[in-house]
């Protein structure tokens, strides 16, 4: 009893020694905590990537305008805290919008949809993954967005 008593507790701590999964976080620009992102559409922050500055993140606005699907590539602005990054609208105001997040660090990969309303974006309907977001799950967004279920 004893020695699966210490097994358990040896399995334990090795398992709590596991970085965290490599994930984005999404915030207001205020989260920033730089001035100069103030009129950014969001900030996010890569979490349980050893190396911050190895990761690597692109992002593309996803967009349904007129019926028409349209996508627009964006620059992910590097912010001076390690790991912290900025989006900036540079998609047309028509239409329903989301931003596709995918991100790598090392072997891990991570992903995000985050929609867009009249106010920004829309926190509650972000939707986040261990893995690039597919196709059908932008279009599902997407199409969320355009019929008003992501308030």
């Amino acid at each position: 009893m004893f020695r699966i008593a210490i097994a358990a507790c040896a399995l334990a701590g090795w398992t709590l020694a596991w970085p965290a999964d490599f994930r984005f976080d999404i915030g207001s620009p205020v989260a920033a905590g730089d001035f100069a992102f103030k009129t950014a559409a969001f900030v996010f922050r890569t979490e349980g990537c050893t190396d911050p500055a190895k990761a690597q993140i692109n992002a593309t606005a996803e967009g349904l305008v007129k019926g028409a699907r349209r996508s627009v590539p964006l620059k992910v602005a590097t912010i001076a805290r390690p790991g912290v990054y900025a989006v900036f609208q540079t998609w047309g105001p028509d239409g329903a919008w989301v931003v596709n997040l995918k991100g790598a660090c090392g072997d891990a990969n991570a992903g995000a949809v985050v929609p867009f309303g009249p106010k920004g974006f829309i926190r509650e309907s972000a939707k986040f993954f261990p893995r690039s977001a597919t196709d059908a799950e932008i279009e599902e967004s997407l199409k969320a967005l355009a019929q008003g279920a992501a308030k």
